[in-house]
């Protein structure tokens, strides 16, 4: 009886050495040599100042910015408090955070709708990036703030699409934090 539970015992240390600290080194060693902006968390600096995560969005909510999709994540953007909402359909404080969150993206009542993902999280809440047509959506606010033309906010938005991986694979997506800050060498916002 001993005997087995010598056994027992050592494999489960060698399989926690192996497992619990010698694969992660190794997959985490790999992704430094193979990956490493992403293993870095694809930070982005602007003249040496921290200014984003390429891969994590983050909040905008000046009327000269893009906006990003609203967060779950805790108060917003909380990589540590990461996931949905998980409200159904049906259930009365989704409707009524949508309801505010159409209010204050088309505050004029106009007719056009705003796209999905202008109104509701994603399923982290830490999504960087929005749809082209919620990008679209925002053209004439942002220019007029900005003082520009909306056919430049439009061709920058443009170029700002990333089309499906391998051609299938996802949807087509603007990385907003990468678009408010090419729109911020473009075309800084007016001083007040």
């Amino acid at each position: 009886m001993m005997k087995h539970i010598v056994t027992a015992l050592l494999y489960t240390v060698v399989t926690a050495v192996l497992l619990g600290i010698g694969y992660p080194l190794a997959v985490t060693g790999l992704a430094h040599v193979f990956f490493a902006k992403q293993a870095e968390g694809s930070l982005i600096s602007r003249n040496g100042e921290l200014v984003g995560s390429h891969l994590i969005g983050q909040s905008f909510s000046g009327p000269g910015y893009f906006w990003s999709r609203p967060s779950a994540a805790g108060t917003g953007y909380d990589a540590t408090n990461s996931g949905g909402s998980n409200y159904a359909p049906t259930n009365s404080a989704l409707a009524t955070r949508v309801t505010a969150t159409v209010q204050t993206l088309n505050p004029k009542g106009t007719n056009a709708p705003v796209p999905i993902d202008l109104a509701t999280a994603s399923a982290s809440g830490l999504d960087p990036d929005i749809s082209p047509a919620a990008a679209f959506y925002q053209v004439a606010r942002v220019a007029a703030e900005r003082h520009i033309s909306e056919d430049a906010v439009r061709n920058l938005v443009a170029a700002h699409i990333t089309q499906r991986q391998f051609g299938l694979l996802g949807e087509p997506r603007v990385n907003v934090l990468d678009l408010n800050l090419d729109l911020d060498k473009k075309a800084p916002v007016a001083s007040k």
